[in-house]
C-alpha cells in the first residue's frame, strides 16, 4: 500500500494584470505516492509547469491568484499541511528539503559565477546545520551518485564548462542533497541526446527506488513516459483530460488529445508520409482522421539528378585545447577530424551524433561560418576554402542556415518582418521595398504564419512560430542549399510535426538540398534520404536513412538506437 505524500484538490490558477485575468488552472484533481513515478503529459501552454510551480509556490505573487483549491502535502501520512496556507518562512524550509525541483535548462538555473561545487554545497548547508568540509564531502559523494567523471575535478568546474547532460547531473545532485520526499522534474531531458536521456532517466529512476521517493515527471514526450512513469496525467490547456495507470494510457487513450500526442512521432509513420498534427484530433470524428492520416499513400520522393551539389574531401577542424606558458599549442581537440562525403542535388542528408561528435561544426564549416584547418568543401565544383572573401559573400546568398535556438539567432529589436526583409534589401532582390514586403508575407503565409506577423516582435511568438520565423528567413533568398542545426530538437512533438510537414511541402516547391542535423535518429529517419553518423570528429557510417535505420553497421549507430525510448 502506498503512502499519500502530495494531493491537488479542485485548484484553479488565474494571471491577473491590470487590463485582463487569464485562467492557467481549471479545478484539477491528483495525487502523488511514495515510491512511485507519475508523469505529467502535455504541449507548451497545456499548465505542466504552472502546476509545479504551484506546489512550490514559486509563480510571481502579484500577478497570481489561487481561486480555488488545496495543494496537501503530508510527509508520512499523517494529515496532511495545506501548502498555499503557510508562511513565506515555512515554505522556505519546505523548498529543497521535502519538495525539490529539476528545473527545465540547467544553464539559465546554475549560477554562472559560481563553481557546481559550491553552488550543490550552499545547498545542503542551507538546510543542514554541519560545517564546510562536511558539505563538501557530501558534495563529493552526490557527485559520485548521479555518476559525473571525475568529480573532485568538476567540482570546481563552473557550469559553462560543462555538457548539457553534465549539468543536468548537477541539478540531480542539488536537488537530492538533502534527501526530499517529493521531486518535481520539469522536462529535464528534454533537448538532450537520446543516449544522456537514457542515462538520465535510469539515474532518476534508481535514485527515486534508492529513496522510496514520490516523482512528478514533466515531459511533453511520450516515449520518455513509456520509459519512466507508474501512472500519467495528460494535460491539455489547463485542465486534466485523462488520468490512469501508464499501460491503460498507452495501450488504450480514451481523448482525441491523448491520441494526437502518441500519433505525432515520426517513428510511427513511414518516411515523408504527412504526420497527424494535434489540431486534425481536436475536431470532427478521430476514427475518420486516424484513417485519413494513417492510410494515406506514402511518397517516394527519389532524387531525380544524380549531379553532385556539395563534395567535401578530407575536412579538418582542429580547436587548441591546451597551451603551454609560452602560448605554444599542446593539445587539441578534433572536432572535425578528415571528413569527406558527397551531398547530391535535391538530397536531405542526415546528421546524427551526440553532443560534441562535430555535427554543428561541420554544418558551419560548410557554410564558412566557421575556419576549416585543412581539407576541401566543393560547391557545384568550386572551393569555399580558397575563394576570396568577395567571390564567398556572392555565394552565400545560396547558402543559408537554419539555427538550433531561433530566439537567439532572431534580433530582438527587429519586427520579424524586418528580419526577414533585411537580407532582400542587402542583396538587390526586387525592384522596391513594396515588393520586398510582398514577398515577406508570401514567405510567412508559406510557413503558416500571416500577415499580421510582419510587424510583431520574436518575443511575441512561441518556440514553434520563432522556428518558422528562422525558416522563412533562410527561404528569403531561395538559396540552393540549407543547413538544419537541431531545428526541431527542443519543440514539443505536435509542434515537431507541424514543423516537419512544413519541410517537406516547402523541399517541394523550393526544391533546396539541406542537410539536416539532430541527435533524434528517428526524426532524421523520418526527414532524410540518407543519413551520415558522427562519433569523435569522425563519420562512423552513412548509407541510406530505412537501412541505417534498420540495420545499422557501427555499434555506435547500434548504441544510439538503442537508447530511443520506444512505446
Amino acid at each position: 500500500m502506498h503512502t499519500l505524500l502530495l494531493e491537488i484538490k479542485n485548484l484553479s490558477v488565474d494571471f491577473v494584470n491590470d487590463k485582463m485575468s487569464s485562467t492557467a488552472l481549471h479545478d484539477i484533481s491528483f495525487s502523488i505516492n511514495r515510491g512511485e513515478i507519475v508523469a505529467v503529459v502535455g504541449e507548451s501552454g497545456s499548465g505542466k509547469s504552472v502546476t509545479a510551480l504551484s506546489i512550490l509556490r514559486l509563480l510571481p505573487s502579484k500577478i497570481t491568484r489561487f481561486t480555488s483549491g488545496e495543494i496537501v502535502y503530508s510527509n508520512q501520512g499523517s494529515t496532511g499541511t495545506d501548502i498555499l496556507k503557510l508562511s513565506e518562512a515555512a515554505m522556505r524550509e519546505l523548498r529543497g528539503n521535502d519538495i525539490a525541483m529539476i528545473f527545465q535548462e540547467p544553464m539559465t538555473s546554475l549560477n554562472p559565477v559560481f563553481t557546481c561545487g559550491d553552488q550543490v554545497r550552499e545547498a545542503i548547508q542551507l538546510h543542514r546545520k554541519i560545517s564546510k568540509n562536511q558539505a563538501e564531502q557530501i558534495t563529493l559523494q552526490l557527485f559520485e551518485k548521479v555518476k559525473l567523471p571525475e568529480p573532485a575535478i568538476l567540482m570546481n568546474r563552473y557550469p559553462h564548462q560543462l555538457s548539457g547532460g553534465q549539468k543536468q547531473r548537477v541539478m540531480i545532485a542539488m536537488a537530492m542533497s538533502c534527501e526530499p520526499s517529493l521531486l518535481i522534474a520539469d522536462e529535464p531531458t528534454t533537448a538532450l541526446d537520446v543516449t544522456v536521456q537514457k542515462n538520465i532517466l535510469e539515474l532518476i529512476r534508481e535514485l527515486q527506488k534508492e529513496k522510496n521517493m514520490g516523482v512528478m515527471f514533466i515531459t511533453h514526450d511520450f516515449g520518455v513516459v513509456a520509459e519512466i512513469a507508474d501512472r500519467v496525467i495528460v494535460m491539455y490547456k489547463g485542465n486534466i483530460v485523462e488520468q490512469g495507470f501508464k499501460k491503460d494510457i498507452l495501450d488504450n487513450p480514451q481523448h482525441p488529445y491523448t491520441k494526437a500526442l502518441l500519433a505525432c512521432r515520426p517513428s510511427m509513420h513511414p518516411k515523408k508520409q504527412r504526420l497527424p498534427v494535434v489540431s486534425d484530433f481536436m475536431g470532427g470524428s478521430v476514427t475518420q482522421v486516424v484513417e485519413k492520416k494513417l492510410t494515406a499513400p506514402v511518397e517516394t520522393e527519389l532524387i531525380k539528378e544524380k549531379e553532385v551539389l556539395l563534395e567535401v574531401k578530407n575536412l579538418r577542424v582542429w580547436f587548441p585545447s591546451q597551451k603551454t606558458f609560452l602560448g605554444k599549442v599542446k593539445t587539441y581537440t578534433k572536432a572535425v577530424d578528415d571528413v569527406s562525403f558527397e551531398l547530391l542535388k535535391g538530397e536531405t542528408l542526415g546528421l546524427v551524433g551526440e553532443s560534441g561528435c562535430g555535427k554543428t561544426t561541420l554544418g558551419r564549416c560548410l557554410l564558412r561560418l566557421v575556419n576549416a584547418g585543412s581539407g576541401q568543401i566543393l560547391y557545384n565544383g568550386t572551393d569555399l576554402l580558397s575563394i576570396s572573401p568577395e567571390s564567398l559573400r556572392q555565394k552565400r546568398k545560396d547558402m543559408q542556415i537554419v539555427f538550433q535556438d531561433p530566439y537567439s539567432s532572431l534580433n530582438p529589436r527587429l519586427s520579424v518582418g524586418r528580419a526577414i526583409l533585411e537580407p532582400l534589401q542587402v542583396n538587390g532582390i526586387l525592384k522596391n521595398n513594396q515588393q520586398r514586403k510582398d514577398k515577406v508575407i508570401d514567405l510567412l503565409e508559406k510557413v503558416n504564419l500571416d500577415s499580421s506577423h510582419f510587424n510583431r516582435y520574436p518575443h511575441e511568438f512561441s518556440g514553434g512560430q520563432r522556428q518558422r520565423i528562422g525558416i522563412a528567413r533562410a527561404l528569403a533568398l531561395n538559396p540552393g542549399f540549407i543547413v538544419f542545426d537541431e531545428s526541431v530538437s527542443a519543440l514539443d512533438v505536435s509542434v515537431q510535426a507541424q514543423v516537419l510537414n512544413l519541410l517537406n511541402d516547402l523541399k517541394r516547391e523550393f526544391g533546396f538540398t539541406a542537410i539536416f542535423i539532430s541527435h533524434d535518429l528517428s526524426v532524421v529517419r523520418y526527414i532524410s534520404d540518407r543519413i551520415m553518423v558522427m562519433n569523435k570528429g569522425k563519420i562512423e557510417e552513412i548509407g541510406d536513412s530505412e537501412k541505417v535505420y534498420a540495420h545499422p553497421q557501427s555499434p555506435y549507430t547500434q548504441k544510439l538506437l538503442a537508447a530511443i525510448p520506444a512505446l
